[in-house]
């Protein structure tokens, strides 16, 4: 029997501005746009903006959940900082370059500055 080796996993952890860190709404189309490009499949998504404090609207977390696994954000824009995560399945198609695309497509999107990243092999 062959060795299945189920994906690749980046997780990352970045700097941005504090304005493309509060732009959920920005972000949606984005990761829409992603999803399509690299032809995966939505079957979910939860967005959920956190209240501001004096100095403007707080961050966000965003998962979507795809039939090739998920994507998510998390923001802290008072700290410059994002939390990031894509795990696509290899089930039908080697989908690491995918990954690896999105992940440089997030970055790029946030004017991201990398802080940590590890790649996972499942």
């Amino acid at each position: 029997m062959p060795l299945y080796t189920p994906g690749l996993h980046i997780l990352a952890t970045f700097a941005a501005p504090a304005a493309a860190l509060r732009n959920a709404e920005a972000c949606r189309t984005f990761f829409d746009a992603q999803v399509l490009a690299f032809n995966l499949e939505k079957v979910g998504e939860a967005y959920h903006v956190f209240a501001g404090d004096e100095t403007g609207a707080g961050g966000f977390t965003a998962v979507l959940a795809l039939t090739e696994s998920h994507l998510s954000i998390h923001t802290w824009p008072e700290y410059g900082l994002a939390t990031f995560d894509v795990f696509l399945s290899n089930f039908r198609r080697d989908n690491s370059a995918a990954v690896r695309g999105i992940y440089a497509a997030t970055l790029a999107f946030f004017e991201g500055t990398e802080h940590t990243k590890t790649e996972v092999r499942r």
